[in-house]
């Protein structure tokens, strides 16, 4: 056990350090930022609203990491095939687990980090008014677990061709489908022909109600299972699909 998380940890450090080896991870955080302060305070009219949460902010995270996040994911195998170094790596002394592992921590955490340096928005709305500080954690945290399940996507997504833009758009349409499924404006329209077993069947795969759930400050174990369960059933299948190729 030691050695397993030994081994996972050393392949974060060194993934997650060469996000900042180059400008590729300062141009990502900056557009992120960028992008999240322009729907919030121009698209939202956040002032306008004249109401202390950050609801306005949250409300985009969905559609911002359906294109951010997967332009993360679609180099952490794919470059590894088009460099002939995956090979190399699975001859590694380390597992397969502790490989995928350890990219998906990286970056996952690498996420994390742009998220966490939002925090001028809560500095923002807590000078605005009285807000409620626990139903903004609630809702950072749906925001990164959600962005963990989305990458999660972009990782199976990566492993499956070593073309990153191939990745980049499979992952883009996969994540799509996600959103939408629980999508009001799309629920809405299957309520008018479907029965109700079944719009909650198709809303249930989706990020958005799970997210929404957290997003209102509200703890229910059963976003958490969801969110875990797409991370682990994406990671699985990326392990699958890399196995198979070490096998061929």
């Amino acid at each position: 056990m030691q050695d397993f998380v030994g081994n996972s940890t050393g392949i974060l450090k060194r993934e997650f350090s060469g996000y900042f080896g180059s400008p590729v991870a300062y141009v990502f955080i900056v557009i992120f930022l960028m992008l999240c302060g322009f729907f919030t305070f121009s698209l939202s009219r956040f002032y306008e609203m004249g109401q202390a949460d950050l609801r306005a902010f949250f409300d985009w995270h969905p559609w911002l990491y359906l294109f951010l996040v997967p332009a993360v994911a679609m180099r952490l195998w794919a470059e590894e095939r088009r460099t002939g170094t995956l090979e190399l790596l699975l001859t590694l002394p380390v597992t397969l687990v502790q490989v995928i592992l350890g990219k998906f921590l990286a970056a996952w955490l690498f996420i994390g980090v742009a998220l966490v340096l939002t925090f001028p928005m809560v500095w923002t709305v807590a000078y605005l008014g009285d807000p409620d500080m626990g139903a903004i954690m609630c809702g950072y945290l749906g925001s990164f677990l959600m962005a963990g399940a989305y990458l999660s996507v972009g990782c199976m997504t990566s492993a499956m061709t070593r073309n990153q833009v191939i990745s980049f758009i499979l992952s883009v349409v996969i994540c799509l489908f996600l959103v939408l499924a629980g999508w009001p404006p799309v629920t809405d329209v299957l309520r008018g022909w479907a029965p109700v077993w079944l719009v909650n069947v198709v809303s249930g795969f989706s990020f958005m109600p799970h997210f929404a759930s957290m997003e209102r400050g509200v703890l229910d174990l059963r976003d958490f299972c969801y969110f875990a369960s797409v991370m682990f059933f994406m990671l699985f299948a990326n392990g699958v699909i890399l196995q198979n190729r070490r096998a061929n």
